[in-house]
């Protein structure tokens, strides 16, 4: 599973093919700027309202209303930049194994299907935002037609977008085929419908395991699939009004502790522009870098640190990698267990705060987003002791015969370096245990203090890069939301067809108890990260399964750290997890050099999720 762009394919130049070019840039340049305005603004809004209600002790009772205005037109703007770019994350591991005829055929099926679904739910978005006219925003005063109409505007810019990449980027050939399959393929279930009524719950696996199981084999993103398989659900088998669906996605994609997500995903990007990721770097090689695996360990330390920071993990990747890889080339480290550690790392910091699966396990289960930001940091000690015990088997005979120790001096003028970043996921966590900030606000303080660090202390911000990481910005989060609000309708879905009370009854009268229940949800969610992501097994599972975890007996921010380092493990294991190809693409790494010096690192997170599972202590030892 991956975000890939379209590959472009040789075609003939022609006029109107110039012309669509140019119109697809002028969208781009357009959509890219306003989305650009929108992260500042976020930024500046939510910095207001920690202003004026801690140091003036006067809240503005607007801004959280605004806010959340401007996030669903993020959400949505954003999401039309990672279709126009090809960033919504998606499976492409058959995809890449098809014959280059084969595989521009199955990427304009992708763009159709996304296209056919986006035509589809068009008019219930647009109804959705006319009866939401009539209601006001008390804080503002205003419609909330306002904030609906993101979802139209939004779906009918992607619509645009999706047309224009095929226009621009694939073969006739190959539009004509997906119009005609996925055409045969609506038409066929609309002429059964009749019979899919009389089926009942067995429709629940023809479009929820059977629909979404093609769409996302054959390419088609994520959330592109959720939709069509929950529009298809609901249209053909129940009375349901699809405005109703709309209505979901826009509850799920525009809760306001999501905000949460792009301004965190700003905050990782910042690192690497104001030169605090690297400092922070130099300082562990300097203390570690003579000791055999050393860097290995600085590979772990460095990402348990910066995953304090930034809540993305490709963010954490990207920012560590290119800093610390080529030196560990330089001593002997093989490409392949490079890829390894990285995707080790990456799955073992999955709950440290503030990791944006925490944000979203808080804001779809209701557990307290400050007590999993407390639970999540020793789980990850203890998982991260376990990955250096593997490096340590490996790396036990290394050869530093060419290595010298860092003068203590050079390390201490390193450490002085790196105060200032080694400093800031300490005051992201002040912030929010002594009530400076919601979890939704801090990163606003990360942004600030990241801003101040780069242009007053170490003096190297470009600010020529503040563009491309603002649209970054959107489009990940845009890619990130669509698929929390396409996953909400779809659990929204379950949840009327009765699945989500069989699934609880079902897991409740499991053997066994908790310990069970527990080793159930371990495997289960390692599948679900490898196929799903977390963030949306999370939105689709997590109501489903968090009351059933309660009723037998598992607190619940235990429950939560069992489960999002399973999904870890399945997100950075071949062949399906995008966070291992993510990590390869990061350090320009063959994917087929890392799975081999990967398994044992998989060995030791899965004793790790069973440690965690078999102690709660380490959970909800410090709440």
């Amino acid at each position: 599973m991956a975000a890939t762009a379209f590959v472009p394919t040789a075609l003939p130049p022609s006029v109107t093919r110039d012309v669509l070019v140019k119109v697809d840039r002028v969208f781009a340049v357009t959509i890219e700027t306003v989305c650009a305005i929108l992260v500042v603004l976020e930024t500046l809004i939510l910095s207001a309202g920690i202003v004026s209600r801690y140091v003036f002790h006067s809240p503005l009772i607007w801004s959280d209303e605004l806010a959340q205005i401007l996030f669903i037109w993020l959400a949505m703007l954003g999401a039309v930049i990672a279709l126009r770019r090809g960033e919504h994350m998606r499976m492409t591991t058959l995809v890449k194994m098809a014959s280059p005829d084969l595989r521009a055929t199955l990427e304009a099926v992708a763009m159709v299907a996304a296209i056919a679904f986006l035509g589809l739910i068009l008019i219930p978005a647009y109804e959705h935002a006319a009866d939401e006219r009539f209601m006001n925003m008390p804080g503002l005063d205003i419609s909330n037609a306002w904030r609906a109409a993101a979802l139209p505007i939004g779906m009918l810019l992607m619509l645009v977008a999706g047309l224009l990449r095929l226009a621009v980027v694939a073969r006739i050939k190959a539009i004509v085929i997906s119009v005609v399959l996925i055409g045969a393929i609506i038409g066929g279930l609309v002429l059964a419908q009749p019979m899919l009524v009389e089926l009942g719950n067995v429709n629940l696996v023809i479009f929820f395991v059977g629909i979404i199981a093609l769409c996302v084999f054959s390419g088609v993103p994520i959330a592109f699939a959720f939709g069509l398989a929950t529009f298809g659900y609901l249209s053909l088998t129940t009375t349901t009004p699809m405005v109703v669906m709309v209505g979901r996605m826009g509850e799920g994609l525009s809760h306001l502790i999501l905000l949460a997500v792009p301004m965190f995903i700003f905050l990782g990007l910042l690192l690497e522009v104001t030169g605090m990721a690297r400092r922070l770097i130099q300082f562990l090689a300097a203390l570690l870098g003579h000791v055999r695996g050393g860097l290995s360990y600085v590979l772990v330390g460095a990402m348990y640190l910066v995953s304090g920071i930034s809540g993305s993990k490709v963010a954490d990747m990207a920012a560590i990698a290119p800093a610390l890889f080529p030196e560990m080339r330089k001593r002997g480290s093989k490409p392949g267990e490079l890829a390894a550690l990285l995707s080790a790392t990456g799955a073992q910091t999955e709950t440290i705060p503030p990791s944006l699966v925490l944000i979203t396990v808080g804001s779809v289960t209701g557990v307290s987003i400050t007590a999993l930001f407390t639970g999540g940091l020793m789980p990850a000690v203890v998982v991260g002791a376990l990955v250096c015990v593997v490096v340590w088997l490996r790396y036990r005979k290394e050869d530093l015969s060419g290595v010298e120790k860092t003068p203590k001096r050079d390390t201490l003028r390193f450490f002085a370096a790196a105060l200032p970043a080694l400093a800031l996921p300490f005051v992201i966590r002040f912030a929010v245990v002594e009530g400076v900030a919601t979890a939704t606000e801090v990163s606003t303080i990360g942004i600030v203090y990241c801003f101040v660090v780069g242009l007053l202390i170490y003096r190297e911000f470009d600010w020529s890069r503040m563009k491309p990481i603002l649209i970054e910005t959107a489009s990940l989060s845009g890619a990130i939301l669509l698929i929390i609000g396409a996953a909400t309708g779809m659990a929204w879905a379950l949840t009327q067809s009765g699945f989500s009370n069989a699934l609880a009854e079902g897991a409740a009268a499991m053997p066994g108890g908790k310990y069970a229940f527990l080793a159930a949800s371990i495997v289960g969610f390692i599948i679900l990260g490898s196929v799903l992501e977390g963030i949306p097994a999370i939105v689709l599972f997590g109501p489903l399964l968090f009351p059933v975890a309660e009723q037998v007996g598992i607190h619940d921010v235990h429950y939560a750290m069992v489960i999002i380092l399973a999904m870890g493990i399945g997100l950075f294991a071949p062949p399906f997890g995008v966070g291992y190809y993510s990590a390869c693409a990061v350090g320009r790494i063959d994917p087929a050099e890392g799975i081999k010096p990967l398994m044992g690192y998989i060995v030791a997170l899965l004793i790790g999720v069973i440690v965690i599972a078999l102690v709660p202590w380490f959970s909800i030892g410090f709440l």
